[in-house]
């Protein structure tokens, strides 16, 4: 049994502290964080710190290779991308344009062989054929195969030869079709007869 002490009362127990969840937490941050000075006192003042910075230094060097590799894709995807749309554009006006050149060499045909009809009936026609080649500078189509031209294979077909004293060889003589272009893309390449 228990002693009951001579005023009567119970005996005391020594109290103990009664800890907190939160003096808890707060006691095991303090111990995390003298654990991290103590590991990077170590980091420091030990060996760990060379072999750390190389692998650091190797990782930062693979993620900046990366990144220049991926900005250099996004830039040529850039390019590709804008030069395909310029092309898309020439391609469309290329085959509007390929749609007319009949109607424009029937034009220069009967300008050509036009030279006794009425003025007003020439004039008429020559203002046709300056509208279609108003429009073909607005679309940025240019025109080539002209008489004394240097004959290009990549511009123009020989279809025949001629002697021609006037010109030199290799040139043009005669133009059966003019060629057209928008850009570097060839609508149409220009027939001609090259001199001997």
């Amino acid at each position: 049994m228990a002693r009951k002490k001579k005023n009567g009362t119970k005996p005391q127990q020594a109290e103990q502290p009664t800890v907190t969840a939160e003096e808890t937490t707060s006691q095991e941050a303090v111990s995390d964080v003298q654990e991290v000075q103590e590991t990077t006192a170590d980091t420091v003042e030990g060996t760990v710190l060379p072999s750390e910075m190389e692998t650091l230094r190797q990782e930062l060097a693979a993620q900046k290779d990366q990144f220049l590799r991926m900005a250099a894709e996004y830039d040529n995807y850039r390019k590709r991308t804008e030069k395909e749309k310029l092309s898309t554009y020439d391609n469309a006006v290329a085959a509007a344009v390929e749609a007319f050149l009949p109607v424009v060499d029937n034009f220069a045909l009967a300008l050509d062989a036009g030279q006794n009809m009425p003025e007003e009936f020439r004039k008429g026609l020559e203002m046709i054929a300056k509208k279609f080649d108003g429009a073909f500078e607005k679309l940025h189509v240019k025109s080539f195969g002209e008489r004394g031209e240097a004959f290009d294979p990549a511009f123009h077909n020989a279809i025949s030869r001629a002697d021609d004293p006037e010109i030199g060889e290799d040139h043009i003589v005669t133009v059966f079709q003019k060629g057209y272009q928008i850009g570097d893309k060839i609508i149409r390449h220009a027939m001609v007869q090259i001199a001997n």
